[in-house]
This record gives C-alpha cells, structure tokens and sequence, in this order.
C-alpha cells in the first residue's frame, strides 16, 4: 500500500507512524498510534480505510495556543488518526477534515485494501462532518461523506 499517499516513519521512540500525504505532498493526517513495524503501520491504515465513511472527526480547540485540531476516535475513544497540524478557523479544519475523507475514499476506490489478516476496527459511528473541502486547501481537494458538526 506504499505510495497513493501513503506513508511510514520511524517515530522518535523507535516505533513506526503513518502520515497521509496530499498529490501537492502536504502532511493531511498523521496515525495517532505507535507500531512495532513499518507493516503494522501500513496494516492500521488499511484498516482505518475499510471503515470509510464510518469514521466521525471530533473537533477540539488547542489547550495550549491557538487553533483547532480534529481527531477520528476509536470504539473505545483512543484517537485513530488526526489532523496534522492546528487550523486557524474551526471551519477551516472541518473542511480539512472533509479533505481527508475525500483521500481516504479515493484510496478506497483505487483499491487499498486491508493486508492479509488485518481486522477492521469495530464500533465506528456514520460520518459527522461532509461535504465540499475549501480554503487552507491541502490539495487533497472534493467532497467527503454526508452529515455536519
């Protein structure tokens, strides 16, 4: 699943993450988790594109500066994925969220598929935010699953 915007780094602590990355090369979500391997890593991702338009962003505001971050939780609340980064507006980062999904849903269509053995995460609620992505774009660009925050 290498390439298609898709990929892994070795963390700080030694672990592998995954980044999403637009066509314009621009840092769209970032895993939220740690993985032993550069293949777990990638599994995570599979998984997290078989949910689809399942997954629900949450939008908070930065506790320590300014800005508005979104993070996709899991069934029980840890955090799958989120933002790469801190949005000025609060609409602005639903709209980057919207831009994610519209990625993920691509990826989906141009058949990333979970590896081998990889079980998708259970518990997911329908999407929350959609619609057409807009300003601050990241190039990930089109419109994400239907519903609103």
């Amino acid at each position: 699943m290498r390439g298609e915007g898709l990929f892994t780094e070795r963390a700080p602590n030694g672990r592998f993450q995954w980044q999403l990355k637009a066509m314009n090369g621009r840092v769209v979500a970032v895993s939220s988790s740690v993985h032993e391997s550069s293949a777990d890593a990638e599994r995570a991702f599979a998984e997290l594109v078989a949910l689809g338009p399942a997954l629900v962003a949450r939008i908070t505001h930065v506790r320590d500066g300014l800005g508005w971050t979104w993070v996709v939780p899991g069934p029980r609340g840890n955090p799958l994925v989120k933002s790469s980064r801190a949005y000025e507006r609060y609409a602005t980062c639903q709209n980057a969220f919207r831009r994610f999904m519209a990625l993920v849903a691509r990826m989906a269509e141009a058949g990333a598929q979970p590896a081998a053995g990889a079980k998708p995460v259970t518990g997911a609620q329908p999407a929350a935010v959609g619609g057409a992505g807009a300003a601050d774009g990241d190039g990930a660009g089109g419109a994400g699953a239907g519903g609103g925050v």
